[in-house]
C-alpha cells in the first residue's frame, strides 16, 4: 500500500476544508490560503484529497467544482458522497445535506458508480 506524504500545503487545506461549513472552489481556498502555495499545487493537492477520500467534489449548476470534507460515516467505517448537495441562489454557498439521502429506481442492466444530487433553493442564512 502506498503511503501518502502530509506536506505543509496538504494539511492546510485538508484543515481549511474540514473546518468550513460550506464546500470551497479552488479559488476560494487558493484566496483564503493567501500565498500560502501556487495555483497548480492546490489542484494536486486536491486531487490527492480526493483520491484518499477525504475529500468530495461537488458540481454546482454553473459548472464550478467546489470540495466538501468527507464525514458521512457508516457503521463498516467507510463513507458514502451520496447525499443531497444544497446551492444557495443568493450567496452561492453549497452545503452538503448529510441526513438525507436520495432514494431512485434505476433498470437492472445500470451500474451507478457515482451521483451528484444537488438542489437550489435559499438556504436558511439568506431566507
Amino acid at each position: 500500500m502506498k503511503t501518502t506524504r502530509n506536506t505543509i500545503s496538504k494539511i492546510a487545506i485538508l484543515e481549511l476544508i474540514t473546518s468550513s461549513e460550506v464546500a470551497l472552489s479552488h479559488i476560494e481556498i487558493q484566496n483564503i490560503l493567501n500565498g500560502l502555495c501556487d495555483r497548480v499545487t492546490i489542484y494536486r493537492v486536491l486531487d490527492r484529497l480526493v483520491n484518499e477520500d477525504l475529500v468530495h467534489k461537488i458540481v454546482t449548476p454553473e459548472g464550478t467544482i467546489k470540495y466538501a470534507s468527507c464525514n458521512h460515516k457508516h457503521e463498516n467505517h467507510s463513507h458514502s458522497h451520496q447525499h443531497i448537495h444544497f446551492n444557495c441562489e443568493k450567496c452561492l454557498a453549497v452545503t452538503c445535506l448529510e441526513n438525507i439521502e436520495p432514494v431512485f429506481k434505476i433498470p437492472e442492466n445500470y451500474k451507478v458508480k457515482e451521483m451528484n444530487f444537488t438542489l437550489t433553493g435559499i438556504c436558511p442564512n439568506c431566507n
